[in-house]
Order: C-alpha cells, then structure tokens, then sequence
C-alpha cells in the first residue's frame, strides 16, 4: 500500500459506518488524518469508530435535513478546529423497476438520498474551505451516473446529478486550493446490493469487462490520492473505477 500523507488534516465522511465509507475511513485515518463519521445508523457507528479507534468523532445524522447537516458540520468543526476533506458515500440503491412502475415516493427517496444529501454536506462544509482557501472533496456517485442501467432510474439519474454537481462545484471553487472530484465505481460487495435484485447483480457485473466486482480497497486508494495535498491540479472531474466498462 502506497503511503499517502494527510498528516494533521480533518476529514468528514458520510455513509462512514459500512461499505466504501468505512474503507475510505480507515485508508484516511491510517494516513494521519482525524475522522469524523457521519452516519444514520448509530449502531454501525458505534462498531465503525470501535474498529478505528476512540478519537474518532461519530454523528448520527439524517443527512437529507438541512440543518441537521449545518449542525453537524458545526459539531465537527468545533471538535477538530476545522474540516479541510470530504467524501460523500452515504446512499441507497432504490427498488429494482422500469420507470413505468417506479412510485413517485420511491424516486423522491433516492434522489433525496444519493443527491439532494451530497448538496447539503457540500453547502455546509465548502465556506469554511474557502475561508482557509484549502480543501479536498471527493464524492461516490456511480457507472450508472455515466451510462444508467435499466430498472435503476432513480439511481442512476440521482449518481449522474452527482457527476454534474462535482463538475460545477469544482469550476466554482478552481481559484482557491479546493479540489472537488467523484468517482465512478462499477458494483462492490457491500449491503447496498442488498437492495437490488440477483438479475440486476448479474446485469452490473456483465458489464464490467475485468469480470468481477471492484474492491473497497481500490476504492479507498482512489479515494485517499484525491483527497491529499497531491492531487493540487485537477478538480471537476469524474475518476473510472468501473474495470473497463465506461464508454467514457
């Protein structure tokens, strides 16, 4: 494992309890950053900061209310002084339908999840980043978001609302030191696919030419190269984590 240096910087995490969140957590720890976990589920919390350690910071949280999102990023921000590192893992897959027979409270619930909360973590912590003129934003959005996968709508147009929200938040931000990327994963074992159905398992990982799932570990070494001091040049940007199946 390459040794990425993020010695003394703040990170957030949303969705840190389990799946790449958790993994992003613990490279970005590992790499001398403090954590802070912000999660719905109070009990993945509790095991996640057990398995990081004690002086990682946990707030159990909707993050599709808004002010339980400003509150949060407060909380944090006064617990560590500041938050220089963002990533927004936090999601859900939805039903697995065609548009004809998706519920209008279904699609609600996935775009305000997958997307809606990505704009409320990003509004709350990008001022204090501009502030300090430094920052790091990476969020998880989807191949899906790029070329949409039938019986996933509302997961696929809320992933590829990600891709153009990190492109526009990126332009906003490109004459300060903040970077604001996503990455695109192809399917991985984590229980989001719980959600979805074993014929839409099969479908995703046809796709995937390496023919098999991408591993969180992957994701996380992505993920902690985009959020150091590093990557000083490229923001607005969609980084391929899809074994070959992007088209573009």
């Amino acid at each position: 494992m390459n040794h990425i240096d993020l010695a003394d910087r703040v990170a957030v995490v949303t969705g840190g309890a389990q799946g790449i969140g958790f993994a992003a957590a613990k490279r970005i720890y590992a790499s001398g950053a403090k954590v802070a976990l912000w999660d719905l589920d109070a009990q993945q919390l509790a095991e996640a900061r057990s398995a990081l350690g004690e002086d990682v910071h946990c707030a159990t949280l909707d993050l599709t209310v808004a002010d339980d999102v400003t509150e949060a990023a407060h909380r944090t921000a006064r617990q560590f002084g500041r938050i220089d590192i963002l990533v927004t893992s936090a999601g859900i897959a939805g039903s697995s339908m065609p548009v004809v027979s998706y519920s209008v409270d279904e699609w609600k619930r996935v775009v305000d999840v997958d997307l809606n909360a990505v704009f409320l973590c990003c509004r709350a912590v990008v001022p204090g980043m501009i502030e300090r003129n430094y920052g790091r934003i990476v969020n998880i959005a989807s191949i899906a978001g790029k070329e949409g996968n039938p019986n996933a709508a509302a997961y696929s147009a809320a992933k590829a609302g990600v891709i153009a929200l990190t492109k526009s938040l990126g332009k906003e931000l490109a004459m300060h030191d903040i970077a604001v990327n996503c990455i695109t994963p192809s399917p991985i074992k984590t229980r989001i696919l719980e959600q979805v159905s074993e014929e839409h398992i099969r479908y995703m990982l046809s796709r995937v030419p390496r023919g098999r799932f991408a591993e969180l570990e992957e994701a996380a070494s992505m993920i902690a190269w985009l959020v150091s001091e590093e990557n000083s040049f490229t923001t607005a940007a969609t980084f391929d984590l899809s074994g070959g199946r992007a088209t573009y």
